[in-house]
């Protein structure tokens, strides 16, 4: 078994707890800004001390309102301050938070605060507050509901005004590191979601040993603003570490305004998945065809992938060093202010990003440091830094993490960061975490001799061929989602004589593409999965995804679909992962016809 560790440069010790950070920044940093709030279009500034007082003031309400140590408290919203404030709220009060994905659907409420035996729960809205009542029956431990919209951040300090700090004092002293902090419900590609317990000690173990990692991004004089949802492991982990650093948190809950919202915040620092990075290369440069521009868009992508390949193998030369800042000038400049003109890099995770586009990123001047991890991990088990980039890979293991290659290729991770544990479920806890402490991960992949992890695939999603060739469906899906005109696809061919996919289109880039070739902007999706010049796109781009992967394990035929993979059709998970066993029982005919002969 191939192994690598890294030692760890932070220990927890056996009383800490996620509150302490919180009451340092208020006590030696109070009159600094922590947080910045929009609030009528203009981005409002919170100190520390206001944001204390707040989360102490949210805190005695909940304690008010019955709420014991070590009681579950769901939390269902989108990224906004106020969930922020509940977050430590919650743990200020002695309390486990547990959230749950503004989107989730009554069925997925009703198994989450059943199976955690939520106490209370805070929610958005009050069709979430409506939901929420439909499943009481299922949930017979739920008391009080409050409505974010409906002022609970201010309805919970009125009802615990009278509850004395000490009552506070007594609650931190409940908590250890030992405690657990949250219940994070796995987003379920299949079966029933189970609760992750992650404890104070995984949090603290998390950031303490990550966060060294990317000082020149989070500390007090940068800013971060959140956009992919809190209830994300990821999420939660890089806003407990911003606490932790001083940097400036801001919040936006609708990414259909995104590039607005980072023009007026202008952060740092970004977080995001693969899909947004994907998005705004392919927007700027269907911008770019559409505007006649095409041509030198190419060339200046192209010479940023040069240019960054270089910083890997001695350097640019006179040459590609004057192509680059002419096009710095140009078309990179543009991309950097689409980010609000200071982002100094970014954090990818959820998915690989590619190769490709690393390069390009990296190239215009934002580099994107892609990390991997699972919600059992506490978000990040590996990451790329300053010290340590190759893109392409994962990174190296945290300071404190272990990672091995067991002999089937699964990734195997140890150390601070694994879970306690699933919630009431030992069986499954015993299949994930071995006697020696590995958690098998489900992921397939490799270490190099420096430490660098590849991702290959998932080992429950690997596809046999008639022929016995196995064939990671990742590799070939995270290539084909890097064309402009791809939204969704799913690599087909488990006991089939080849390997197919079938496909759905990009709804957003679609009119700009549509008007470049003639056609109008306003034709409709499913009068264009055989249009010849759509075949002829997405045909290119399963042509370089081929090129990936051996020949016998190429996409030999694709089908363009009328709709797409979403969340709200059942397709994609909270978190954007296909539910490949929902997606093939939907689209079993389309498969079929893929290999009619």
């Amino acid at each position: 078994m191939r192994e690598f560790s890294v030692p760890a440069t932070t220990e927890v010790g056996p009383d800490e707890a996620l509150p302490d950070m919180l009451a340092s920044n208020v006590a030696e940093h109070g009159d600094e800004v922590g947080l910045r709030v929009q609030r009528d279009g203009r981005w409002e500034d919170v100190t520390w001390r206001e944001f204390g007082d707040q989360v102490a003031g949210v805190a005695k309400g909940l304690v008010a309102a019955g709420v014991q140590a070590g009681d579950r408290v769901a939390l269902q919203a989108r990224t906004r301050y106020e969930w922020t404030v509940l977050d430590f709220a919650i743990w200020t009060a002695g309390a486990v938070v547990v959230p749950v994905y503004e989107t989730s659907s009554p069925d997925q409420v009703a198994w989450i605060l059943a199976d955690s035996g939520a106490r209370a729960a805070v929610v958005e809205r009050a069709e979430h507050a409506e939901a929420v009542d439909s499943v009481r029956d299922q949930a017979p431990d739920l008391g009080p509901v409050w409505v974010i919209d409906e002022d609970a951040l201010g309805t919970l300090t009125t009802a615990g005004a009278d509850v004395p700090d000490a009552e506070l004092t007594a609650r931190r002293a409940t908590l250890s590191a030992e405690s657990v902090a949250t219940l994070i419900y796995t987003s379920g590609t299949t079966g029933r979601p189970k609760g992750c317990e992650l404890t104070h000690r995984n949090f603290l173990f998390e950031i303490g040993n990550g966060m060294g990692l990317l000082t020149r991004f989070l500390n007090p004089e940068g800013s971060i603003l959140l956009f992919i949802p809190l209830a994300h492991v990821l999420a939660r982990v890089i806003e407990v570490g911003a606490v932790k650093t001083r940097t400036v948190i801001g919040h936006t809950p609708d990414v259909s305004d995104l590039v607005a919202d980072l023009g007026g915040f202008r952060p740092t620092f970004v977080l995001a998945v693969p899909r947004v990075f994907e998005k705004v290369f392919n927007q700027a440069k269907a911008k770019a065809d559409g505007d006649g521009k095409g041509a030198i868009f190419d060339r200046a992508a192209q010479v940023a992938i040069d240019w960054s390949r270089a910083q890997d193998t001695g350097g640019p030369g006179v040459l590609l060093r004057a192509q680059h800042a002419l096009f710095d000038r140009l078309v990179y400049g543009k991309l950097r202010a689409a980010l609000g003109g200071r982002c100094l890099g970014a954090i990818s995770g959820g998915a690989p990003l590619g190769e490709r586009l690393g390069h390009f990123f990296r190239g215009v001047g934002v580099t994107v440091y892609e990390g991997y991890g699972l919600t059992e991990t506490t978000a990040a088990a590996a990451v790329n830094h300053d010290g340590a980039l190759r893109i392409g890979t994962v990174g190296r293991p945290l300071p404190g993490v272990g990672a091995a290659i067991a002999d089937d290729g699964e990734i195997l991770l140890r150390g601070g960061i694994v879970m306690r544990g699933y919630w009431r479920n030992e069986q499954a806890t015993a299949e994930a975490i071995d006697a020696d402490g590995w958690f098998h991960s489900g992921d397939l992949g490799d270490i190099d001799s420096d430490g660098f992890i590849r991702i290959t695939g998932r080992k429950k999603e690997i596809l046999v061929t008639a022929g016995g060739k196995n064939v990671a469906p990742a590799v070939l899906e995270d290539r084909l989602r890097a064309s402009r005109l791809v939204s969704q696809c799913i690599v087909v061919g488990d006991q089939r004589p080849f390997i197919a996919a079938l496909v759905t289109l990009d709804e957003e880039a679609l009119p700009r593409w549509l008007e470049s070739k003639g056609k109008p902007a306003g034709t409709p999706v499913a009068q264009l999965a055989d249009d010849p010049d759509v075949q002829a796109e997405i045909q290119a781009a399963v042509t370089e995804a081929n090129k990936a992967v051996s020949q016998a394990e190429a996409i030999k035929k694709f089908r363009v679909l009328s709709r797409d993979f979403t969340e709200a059709n059942g397709m994609l998970t909270p978190s954007l992962k296909l539910k490949r066993s929902v997606v093939m029982k939907e689209f079993d005919a389309e498969v079929e016809a893929l290999y009619d002969r």
